[in-house]
């Protein structure tokens, strides 16, 4: 690929990742809570980083290619634990109407 090709690549990985965030904080704001959406962020969050390590793997830029890595690793483990606890909940919710 040639920097023509991916020379919108960087501006819709930002777009997407700045969007991201203040979709969170909009709603951190409005609900005073995260419990609710902190899975959707941190999926935007995991396809911004992958966009960026794409580009930077086609630049050669190691830096930013161990930072993006991280990221995508930090949210990833981040979206586990949050379904993790969304799904305790549920059980604990579900048990309370059973008894």
């Amino acid at each position: 690929m040639d920097d023509k090709e991916l020379f919108f690549l960087p501006y819709i990985a930002a777009s997407i990742s700045v969007a991201g965030r203040f979709m969170f904080m909009f709603i951190l704001y409005k609900n005073k809570s995260t419990n609710g959406y902190s899975l959707l962020f941190c999926t935007i969050n995991i396809c911004s980083s992958s966009l960026w390590l794409y580009y930077n793997i086609v630049k050669s830029n190691m830096p930013m290619i161990i930072r993006s890595i991280i990221e995508i690793i930090v949210s990833t483990i981040s979206c586990i634990y949050i379904i993790k606890n969304k799904i305790v909940f549920l059980r604990n919710t579900h048990q309370i109407f059973l008894t």
